[in-house]
């Protein structure tokens, strides 16, 4: 269960506002409560959640993100716009949430986050190294064209010289 929790978890993890979120109502569906009973105790305990935690997508925001991820236009009958949360965030919610469920899933969710966050990081880590390979090979493609052109008039036959004729030849001859 293990890899296949963290693979769901991290399916429903999205980029918004260059932070991993997760929905409300799939953070509360992991969490095994209603979302707006996740929702109203995040409401009740604003403190403990920063903007850098927990925030409220813009209408643009959630209109976009039904587009690109076909969630419905009803999505669960919700009558706001949702909240999303940051890895920091999900593991605050589970803990004012205090149920078994929240607690066991918590650590999942983090995982899947800490997961995603290193591939990131190695993903980066090879396009760096893939754009170190390009300048290198730009290089060396410069290096060849230089030695080929230098290289080219050897290749070329010479010119024909004028044969000269057999025989004895006078001067008016020539």
């Amino acid at each position: 269960m293990d890899n296949e929790t963290i693979e769901l978890i991290q399916d429903q993890i999205l980029s918004i506002r260059d932070h991993q979120v997760i929905l409300d109502s799939e953070l509360a569906s992991l969490y095994g409560v209603e979302t707006g009973a996740l929702n109203r105790a995040i409401s009740r305990n604003q403190d403990r959640f920063p903007a850098d935690f927990c925030f409220q997508l813009s209408k643009s925001e959630w209109d976009n993100l039904k587009c690109q991820v076909g969630i419905s236009s009803d999505h669960g009958g919700r009558r706001g716009l949702p909240r999303v949360f940051t890895e920091h965030g999900a593991l605050m919610a589970s803990t004012i949430l205090r149920s078994k469920q929240a607690v066991a899933m918590s650590v999942f969710i983090i995982r899947a986050f800490v997961q995603m966050r290193e591939e990131l990081a190695s993903n980066q880590d090879i396009l760096k190294r893939l754009a170190e390979i390009d300048n290198t090979l730009l290089t060396h493609d410069s290096a060849l064209r230089d030695v080929y052109n230098k290289i080219l008039p050897l290749l070329e036959a010479p010119s024909p010289q004028p044969k000269r004729k057999m025989g004895f030849h006078s001067d008016s001859d020539k």
